[in-house]
């Protein structure tokens, strides 16, 4: 006999051999029917397999958020039976489940094209309604190794001779076709659905090896419903028309070239939307007591190593050398070593803390070509950086008035959603355990004190301490991580940073590491694909332009866009001798909120006509005095309003 023990702790006697279908049919027909795994003793484990011994059991039917991961997963083995039947010589590699979907990686000598996606699609559909069950084998390693090389699947023959000499090598069918995988899977193919869509087709390398062959890498998205998966692909199709580099480019805002990978040339209408985002965060720092400070590009290395950073990051710095003073730089990838620095300048006493310091700081990282994409991942980016050198008495009160500044700042943006991750200590950090045992309670107490509920993250914390990190989301509902607030005892103590306490000895300051925005070109990214580039007055490159009916009214158009941009309006004129629909239809086009019409009557009543962007109103007329009053007080950004 087995002994299970469900969820809700009660525990229940099995016969040996019961498989999870047994456990779930002796609970009730109805959940029979609904199971397609189980999770045994904390681990996703296929429902028609023999439970080993006693276990913990969960039964997972389709609605539960683990069981999409096995969906994905056995969708890519679908699609994989599919290739092979369409293109016979096809090898396969492996095919993991992964954000959204899965891939699988094929080598074949003749390329794939999306004109295959249609084919391979229907023949995944027939596979899925022929309901093949899967059956897990197990075979001795070394058959298994000449079997497939004998089959010609070189590929998977390759991944067993790596495997220790004791590994369990586990096979699984679904009728003709079988794959070399460790499981679990669904109880038939049927069980996977028609929630899924190929997407496209990407290189790779044998193992990320570029001495090895290529691949042909097919990524689909898969879902356990097909409502799910066509407002996936509305999200996908909606996020393509706010691609911020598309729309970069109609706005004339930026753009970037091969001679300076990852790095951004600014045009006059995106860098005015730079500095306005970046005067803002300005304001609400000073606001909230942060002292602006500036730090040098290079700094010697022995900063980098003393900080722990040119372990952690060195393949990720650019680094230059002087020969004649035998000296080696790095271009800072953060601002904390050069923080602790000011911090370290004259001595600080328990009445300076806290101390915040912030910093508009440029980083350069070097990322991969491959993974540069537009605004969203760059070489060189600006931070809204600070650090907080404080007591442990304060962490507390600076993590909650931090938490309330994030709220401020993202309302204010325009995203009233956002959800928390805390993450601990990873694998590789620095410090011993009691400072991470302090920083991480210091940092669940902070949280809870703010009022906020957190996902725990395992692992994922910065390598000198415990961290928040703050995901917005958009208008489409896709999900940005931006903010973060890090809990760090350990820099401040390789960095030989102190101050004088009330006892008059020497004490360390804890530092805690803060953004909002983050990296501000991630976050115009982000802000151009949230509004799909009609930003409110505020945030607008051009607030209003003004048009002309006739060439009669250059001169008024003229006075009026100078009297706008003296009232502090970014305005600019469009005198062109052409028609005023095709002025206000390109306006509208580059979506600038307001199109103020001029013509011999405005010039002679000294008026203005208002079109508003977005809006099916008719124009609104008033006098150039009021239009400005208007005007200013609207384009006020949200911490300048009374």
């Amino acid at each position: 006999m087995i002994t299970v023990t469900f969820p809700d702790g009660a525990r229940r006697d099995f016969a040996d051999g019961t498989t999870g279908a047994g456990v779930a049919a002796a609970i009730s027909k109805s959940l029979a029917k609904k199971a397609i795994a189980i999770k045994l003793d904390g681990k996703p484990f296929d429902l028609n397999r023999p439970i080993p011994g006693d276990a913990e059991i969960e039964i997972l039917t389709r609605a539960h958020p683990e069981a999409l991961e096995i969906i994905r997963h056995d969708c890519a083995h679908v699609l994989a039976q599919a290739v092979q039947d369409l293109f016979p010589g096809t090898q396969v590699t492996i095919g993991p489940a992964i954000d959204n979907g899965f891939f699988y990686d094929f080598y074949r000598t003749e390329p794939f094209s999306t004109d295959d996606f249609a084919q391979i699609e229907a023949k995944m559909a027939a596979i899925v309604d022929a309901d093949y069950p899967f059956q897990r084998e197990e075979w001795d390693r070394r058959a298994a190794i000449a079997h497939f090389r004998a089959i010609g699947e070189a590929f998977k023959a390759e991944i067993i001779e790596d495997l220790p000499e004791d590994s369990v090598i586990s096979i699984y069918r679904q009728g003709p076709w079988y794959d070399l995988c460790v499981g679990p899977h669904l109880p038939s193919t049927r069980h996977v659905g028609k929630a899924f869509k190929l997407m496209k087709l990407a290189g790779a390398y044998w193992r990320g090896d570029h001495r090895n062959p290529q691949l042909q890498r097919m990524y689909g998205v898969c879902f356990a419903e097909e409502a799910e998966l066509a407002a996936h692909l509305k999200q996908i199709e909606e996020a393509e028309r706010r691609d911020h580099r598309k729309i970069g480019k109609q706005m004339r805002l930026f753009h970037f070239q091969e001679e300076a990978a990852g790095q951004v040339f600014w045009h006059p209408h995106g860098w005015e939307l730079y500095r306005t985002v970046e005067n803002y965060v300005r304001r609400r720092m000073v606001a909230a007591g942060y002292q602006e400070i500036k730090t040098p590009q290079l700094m010697d290395r022995k900063f980098w190593e003393a900080s722990g950073h040119w372990d952690k990051y060195r393949e990720n710095m650019f680094i230059s050398s002087i020969e004649e003073e035998d000296k080696t730089l790095a271009v800072k990838p953060m601002n904390c070593p050069c923080h602790v620095q000011v911090f370290n300048q004259g001595l600080k006493s328990y009445r300076d803390l806290p101390l915040r310091l912030s910093e508009f700081g440029s980083c350069h990282r070097y990322e991969s070509s491959g993974s540069l994409h537009g605004l969203m991942r760059v070489r060189a980016f600006v931070q809204d950086d600070a650090h907080i050198f404080c007591t442990e008495d304060q962490i507390t009160a600076e993590v909650t008035a931090f938490c309330d500044l994030l709220r401020q700042i993202y309302a204010d943006f325009g995203f009233a959603e956002f959800r928390v991750k805390f993450s601990d200590r990873p694998d590789q950090r620095v410090g011993e355990d009691a400072i991470w045992d302090k920083a991480e309670n210091a940092l669940r107490a902070a949280l809870t004190a703010a009022g906020l509920e957190a996902e725990y993250n395992p692992g994922d914390g910065a390598f000198y301490g415990p961290k928040l990190d703050f995901i917005l989301k958009d208008a489409i509902g896709r999900e940005w991580q931006t903010g973060t607030i890090q809990c760090d005892f350990n820099l401040p103590e390789r960095l030989d940073a102190n101050y004088i306490g009330e006892d008059g000895a020497k004490h360390r300051p804890v530092m805690l590491h803060r953004a909002i925005c983050g990296s501000l070109e991630r976050f115009l990214g982000i802000l151009i694909e949230n509004y799909a580039g009609a930003f409110p007055l505020w945030l607008a490159p051009v607030q209003i332009m003004v048009a002309t009916i006739t060439s009669e009214a250059d001169d008024y158009a003229a006075e009026v866009a100078a009297a706008l941009r003296k009232a502090g309006l970014r305005a600019e004129a469009d005198l062109r001798n052409e028609k005023i629909n095709y002025k206000v239809r390109e306006h509208s086009l580059a979506k600038i909120p307001v199109i103020a019409v001029v013509g011999k009557k405005e010039a002679e009543e000294r008026k203005v006509s208002l079109r508003r962007f977005g809006t099916q109103e008719t124009q609104s007329v008033a006098t150039l005095a009021d239009a400005i009053a208007l005007l200013a007080a609207e384009s006020l950004p949200p911490d300048l309003r009374a």
